[in-house]
């Protein structure tokens, strides 16, 4: 029987008016979870030019919502570090069966050793996204292991063209890194457009493959940045491959929506995860070299909320992962082609 969203409100609209409440609708067991945590806390110290300051408390890291993703089988790709690796974890403490990619074997091999570990059901696949025959594979983990697939988090991707697991040494790397354009090399742009760009588009090709043969429908989640939604100093690759991945989720909101397929994308501020560690490693020892900036590119680093913080704080991975997850999740059905700003309010102002 096919339900129409329209039979949907009618039928809500009705039971109102009937005088149902939904509280008395829902058995007890299915009662909304208690908040986490308070909205916010106060400063402590007290800030004493602002009286009554306060920070916004973050998820907790191991916040999540039992039997969410039950039956469901999600792919995370970039799952051996950072956001990654929180939304594999938090999938399948949430009932998914997860498939996780990444081109840091043991890394990666180790977070899907940990879930199974724990009684979760996850397959690990080794490669670099911006592979048709990795992405290709990844999905055919899915289709061996559990059947299908469900829902896709495209996280996996690079700041600069510097292999994730090598050391950081600015002198012998400079050429691989962030700059403006008339400094930048052509590895560094054209490592840096094909995992991010590529690597996103050809992800999503194999992935919407297997969701069109299923017919059932089904969920995508593309990593962006706020640099997807705006300029950045130095960091023309970074940027104009974020953009891509924005309008990559716009186009394929478009063509999908017909089959039942939702396509979002999330794009951060300052998120404190192994890559952020890395960038600013990099612009240490890129200004110990004796760089200097024009001081434009980097006139505007904090976000409101990190405004609003003691300590300067970015998010955390646990605080984008709980936005992403509800985007795969079915909880999150009328939204479709939208570009979301999980960046703490940074693009605001």
């Amino acid at each position: 029987m096919t339900v129409d969203r329209r039979d949907v409100i009618v039928g809500a609209g009705l039971a109102a008016a009937a005088g149902a409440t939904l509280a008395g609708a829902l058995p007890a067991a299915s009662q909304p979870q208690a908040a986490p945590q308070p909205y916010a806390l106060p400063w402590d110290p007290p800030d004493p030019g602002v009286p009554g300051r306060q920070s916004v408390v973050p998820v907790p890291e191991d916040f999540h919502n039992p039997g969410r993703f039950a039956g469901k089988t999600a792919l995370v790709t970039g799952c051996a570090r950072g956001m990654g690796q929180a939304a594999a974890r938090r999938l399948a403490r949430e009932g998914a069966n997860v498939v996780g990619v990444d081109w840091l074997e043991a890394e990666g091999k180790a977070v899907i050793d940990a879930i199974v570990a724990a009684g979760g059901k996850a397959v690990f696949v080794k490669g670099d996204i911006s592979e048709t025959a990795v992405c290709d594979a990844m999905v055919k983990a899915a289709v061996d292991s559990f059947g299908g697939l469900d829902c896709a988090l495209n996280n996996a991707g690079v700041m600069d063209a510097i292999f994730p697991g090598d050391v950081i040494d600015y002198g012998k790397q400079k050429g691989l890194v962030m700059s403006r354009i008339d400094e930048a090399t052509d590895d560094y742009w054209d490592v840096v457009m094909r995992v991010n760009a590529t690597g996103t588009f050809r992800s999503m090709r194999a992935e919407l493959r297997q969701m069109m043969a299923q017919g059932r429908g089904g969920a995508i989640v593309n990593v962006a940045s706020v640099a997807g939604l705006r300029g950045f100093g130095g960091t023309p690759s970074y940027v104009a491959s974020k953009h891509a991945v924005n309008g990559l989720t716009k186009n394929a909101a478009i063509d999908y929506a017909p089959f039942g397929i939702r396509v979002n994308s999330v794009c951060m501020g300052t998120t404190v995860t192994p890559m952020y560690e890395r960038a600013f490693t990099l612009l240490r020892q890129r200004a110990q070299a004796g760089y200097r900036d024009s001081g434009v590119g980097m006139a505007k680093i904090d976000s409101l909320l990190q405004m609003s913080n003691p300590k300067k704080a970015g998010s955390t991975a646990a605080e984008q992962v709980a936005v992403m997850l509800f985007l795969l999740s079915p909880e999150s059905s009328n939204l479709t082609g939208a570009n979301y700003a999980t960046d703490g309010g940074f693009t605001t102002y």
